[in-house]
């Protein structure tokens, strides 16, 4: 038999691992949560989580406004934004080409045709 003694001590350890440790973690998340709310204002770039990156346009109660291109703007709740992501400069973004020197990859075309090097999509020597 055990004594009563060790088995209050176990009851106490699950205690803590089960019940206050994890309250700590919640309050943590929640502050930050609280001040990634806060510091979003209209023309902050943000990923949701879901990936989305947007622009903060409006931001409600409980709602914020996104635009995800140019003039669609959609209304997410507010737990959906995960973070506020940095602003690319301009001389940041790479140019990429593809194999035949055409921006993208230069597969296809609005027509639906492959591109050659020339970039003409009506070439008949395709």
């Amino acid at each position: 038999m055990q004594s009563p003694v060790f088995l209050i001590f176990l009851v106490v350890v699950a205690l803590i691992f089960f019940v206050i440790v994890p309250s700590r973690q919640r309050k943590s998340m929640a502050a930050k949560q609280q001040a990634l709310r806060a510091s979003m204002t209209p023309g902050t770039p943000v990923m949701t989580t879901s990936g989305l990156h947007a622009t903060v346009v409006a931001v409600g109660e409980g709602t914020v406004d996104l635009e995800i291109a140019p003039g669609v703007v959609t209304t997410w709740l507010l737990p959906a934004v995960r973070e506020i992501t940095p602003t690319a400069k301009p001389d940041q973004v790479a140019d990429v080409e593809g194999p035949a020197g055409l921006p993208g990859g230069g597969a296809t075309r609005a027509t639906g045709g492959i591109v050659d090097g020339d970039g003409d999509p009506t070439d008949p020597t395709r």
